[in-house]
């Protein structure tokens, strides 16, 4: 509880590739430039260039989030002394009774306390876990179907709502598509989670561990698993793969043949995600908060509802002593502090790993957490009945999978920032293709152009679209990517400034990373896993008990001596 509480961030032309133009590329041959549509994509220019802002503060959350598990392992420490619990699960903890119950007859002299106990031979064990690793991967998979569903209707919508008959909604297709999808994809989350319980629940007693801690740690690794599949996959797939296989103009991949594939706004696929981003977190926040406090308290109205109507009166109820009316309250679940822990650690996950895409989480989730710690507090003291107590050094595997999602959030971040962004390719423009190429610095003169380097040309005579004739009427469609004009000697092949992007987000990547854990490790080599007043109490009373003990044996020495009738003395035999 402890560190609960211490934890509270369309088969047209006319979809996602809206057609711009800046100063039109003269065609070989023909007089002057030809028509073209307007020059200055929608939002190109405004919608993230304050993302450039969040590089440093990036690398500063991903510090923070070691700072907060180097902190709490001084915690940690400072509070299995102060409860007298170091080395205590090693000393105490005993055997579940399941355990004991299926091997019973089979038996082994356990090492330590040299005493036959219950053995699972390691064939069963083996046996057992290759059952629950494809019972895993198997809901892994069924969470990557519903993701596929969801880009089904997605591309689905993203036809229907460009041809609506309500202006707004045709205007705003793309962020009409994104929000209907977003909304479908978190009731498919919240309904799978359902199943994923029951599963998990399953996979862990089929394993039969030994002691309880390594149940909750089994359970708590596959309920992590599947929730964390469940709630990032779709986001993993905006932030990474959407728009990456859509094709280009006159060449356009399609799904089944039929619907093409969803591209992101021309503003880059960093609005998609966030849109992601802020409608799964709120509303699960929302969803979470009444599941914990809404739900008891009907399921206590409702018991009290049926105490009435069984006719007790109110003078028979307060006449009873407190326990017996704490027994009329909820009781708390099997899982104990399970899914506590659970909720805090999926919100660590989106506060770290997609921070870069969405600056917005931490704060969130601080807002969230100050009002969930009141709340949590109303509920275990007024509305479950008092939970049983149980001993613990730690917070189990829990801190495993936190150290794992900093690991995460450092690679994921890299990729957000080289690849999702538009961060490395203005990088190469400025330093390679702008106007202060080769000059060593960087201003915003630098940029200039940029619009139009990233856009290439589609020659809409190849569609049978404008009027005839070679060079006086033929209209160009611009678009983002980086290929080589029609009437090039490759024409819509990669230009070598596509290379030297890719090569750039690469290295990027490379450098980035290996900075990033440079710093991580630095930061938890600074900062000690004791406090030093701990490591000064741990060792007077280490000093304590030596002392005793040499008193007590020394006592032990003047008495035979005395016994004996040897001289008396006061020095170590």
């Amino acid at each position: 509880m402890a560190w609960v509480g211490r934890r509270d961030l369309n088969n047209s032309l006319v979809p996602t590739s809206l057609p711009w133009a800046g100063t039109p590329p003269t065609r070989p041959g023909c007089p002057g430039p030809h028509p073209t549509w307007p020059s200055t994509p929608p939002g190109m220019g405004s919608a993230w260039p304050f993302f450039l802002s969040f590089f440093i503060i990036k690398m500063q959350f991903i510090s923070t989030a070691t700072v907060f598990l180097e902190f709490w392992k001084r915690r940690r420490a400072v509070l299995t002394y102060d409860w007298d619990l170091i080395d205590w699960e090693d000393e105490e903890e005993e055997l579940r009774p399941q355990f004991e119950a299926k091997y019973s007859q089979v038996e082994r002299v356990n090492p330590i306390t040299g005493k036959p106990e219950p053995f699972q031979p390691f064939p069963d064990k083996l046996s057992r876990l290759m059952v629950s690793v494809s019972g895993i991967f198997f809901m892994i998979s069924l969470v990557l179907t519903a993701v596929f569903a969801v880009v089904v209707y997605r591309l689905v919508a993203m036809e229907q709502f460009a041809s609506f008959k309500w202006y707004f909604i045709k205007k705003y297709w793309q962020f009409a598509t994104s929000g209907t999808g977003v909304c479908i994809n978190f009731m498919i989350i919240m309904s799978l989670n359902v199943v994923y319980e029951k599963v998990a629940y399953l996979l862990t007693d089929l394993e039969h561990p030994r002691t309880e801690s390594e149940w909750e740690n089994s359970f708590a690794l596959k309920m992590f698993l599947f929730q964390f599949v469940n709630l990032n996959s779709s986001i993993f797939y905006i932030a990474f793969f959407l728009g990456r296989f859509a094709g280009r103009p006159g060449k356009y991949n399609k799904l089944f043949n039929r619907w093409r594939l969803e591209e992101c706004h021309p503003s880059g696929c960093l609005i998609d995600l966030c849109l992601q981003m802020g409608v799964i977190m709120v509303l699960k926040q929302m969803w979470n908060n009444f599941m914990e406090l809404g739900y008891p308290l009907l399921q206590n109205w409702w018991s009290r509802r049926k105490m009435k109507r069984r006719g007790q009166s109110m003078e028979h109820k307060i006449s009873l002593p407190q326990w017996e009316k704490d027994w009329n309250l909820q009781p708390m679940n099997l899982h104990g502090l399970m899914d506590e822990y659970l909720e805090m650690v999926l919100q660590f996950g989106f506060t770290t790993i997609f921070v870069a895409a969405f600056p917005l989480a931490p704060l969130l989730a601080l807002l969230n957490n100050i009002i969930e710690i009141r709340l949590d507090a109303y509920k275990f003291v007024t509305q479950w009945r008092r939970p049983m107590p149980a001993r613990a050094t730690d917070i189990g595997i829990w801190y495993g999978i936190l150290e794992g999602i900093g690991v995460l959030a450092v690679i994921t971040n890299a990729f957000v920032i080289a690849i999702t962004s538009d961060y490395i390719p203005r990088f190469v423009y400025a330093y390679k293709y702008g106007p202060c190429t080769d000059q060593g610095y960087r201003q915003e003169k630098c940029l200039k152009g940029y619009v139009n380097s990233s856009l290439s040309v589609f020659d809409l005579s190849e569609l049978g679209m404008g009027y005839s004739g070679y060079c006086r009427f033929s209209l160009s469609y611009r678009y983002r990517d980086y290929r080589a004009p029609p009437w090039s000697s490759t024409p819509y092949e990669f230009t070598l400034q596509f290379w030297h992007v890719l090569a750039a987000r690469l290295a990027f990547i490379i450098v980035f990373e290996h900075l990033v854990f440079g710093i991580k490790s630095f930061i938890a080599y600074l900062i000690p896993d004791m406090p030093k007043d701990l490591c000064d109490r741990m060792r007077r009373e280490k000093y304590l008990v030596q002392e005793m003990m040499y008193e007590a044996e020394l006592e032990h020495l003047q008495r035979e001596r005395k016994k004996n009738g040897k001289q008396y003395h006061h020095e170590w035999p």
